[in-house]
C-alpha cells in the first residue's frame, strides 16, 4: 500500500494537529490575499503640511517629499508591509513545524536532561574566587 506523500506512515503529530497547522496557514495566505498596496520605510510630518517618506536604497538613507494624500497612502502601505513581514514569518514557523514533525526524518537525538555542571578542579575554584 503506498502512503501519501504528505503523509507520512508514522507522523510524530496527529492527523488533527496537521489539519489545525494547515487551516492556520490557510489563513496566514487568505489575509496576505487581502492586502494593497507595500511600502517599506517611514513617514514623517517634515513641517506642518509637509510629509516626508524615508528608506534604505543600497545602504543609503533616500528620503522624498510627499503630499498629504500621498503621506495617507504611503502609511498604508508600510502598514501593510509590516502586516506582509508579520503574516511570512507565522508561515514559516507553521511549516517547519509541519516539515519537521508531520513527515518522517532521520532518528533525533534525545532532549539534553538538566544534567548537573561539572564541578570545578581545586586548582580552578581558587581562580574563580575573589
Amino acid at each position: 500500500m503506498k502512503s501519501q506523500p504528505n503523509r507520512p506512515q508514522n507522523p510524530t503529530i496527529s492527523a488533527a494537529k496537521v489539519a489545525a497547522l494547515r487551516a492556520r496557514f490557510e489563513r496566514c495566505k487568505e489575509q496576505i490575499r487581502e492586502l494593497d498596496w507595500l511600502s517599506e520605510g517611514s513617514v514623517c510630518e517634515n513641517h506642518p503640511g509637509t510629509w516626508r517618506w524615508t528608506r534604505k536604497v543600497k545602504a543609503k538613507t533616500v528620503t522624498v517629499a510627499l503630499a498629504p494624500a500621498q503621506a495617507e497612502a504611503f502609511l498604508q502601505a508600510i502598514s501593510n508591509h509590516r502586516k506582509l513581514e508579520t503574516l511570512i514569518q507565522q508561515m514559516r514557523a507553521l511549516s517547519q513545524k509541519y516539515l519537521l514533525e508531520a513527515i518522517a526524518g532521520p532518528p533525533r537525538r534525545p532532549a539534553a536532561q538538566n544534567r548537573p555542571k561539572p564541578t570545578l578542579s581545586k586548582r580552578h575554584s581558587a581562580l574563580s574566587e575573589p
